[in-house]
């Protein structure tokens, strides 16, 4: 029973047909807008040491280091879910 249930969720997998660039431009752009939210949304964004990005009080409000790696980790779950969401588009 198991077997043919993985059977049939393997031959409904689509393949990702995006070149490295694409995938790699959709990850990046949604890690920045990721971290531009977070950095604004945060509950305690300067709890922790400073993360030392450049442009860091104006453009990234002084994230810190734990906020700044959730904040990209989260970047690249939305990133693989667009670049899977957009291969169908942009093949």
């Amino acid at each position: 029973m198991i077997h043919s249930l993985l059977l049939a969720a393997q031959s409904n997998i689509v393949p990702v047909s995006l070149s490295n660039w694409q995938t790699m431009t959709i990850i990046t752009a949604s890690c920045i807008v990721m971290l531009l939210i977070a950095s604004r949304t945060v509950d305690r964004p300067h709890d922790g040491p400073k993360m030392p990005l450049p442009l860091s009080s104006v453009l990234f409000n002084d994230i810190s280091v734990p906020a700044f790696l959730g904040a990209m980790s989260f970047g690249h779950v939305v990133g693989v879910g667009l670049a899977f969401g957009l291969s169908g588009l942009l093949s």
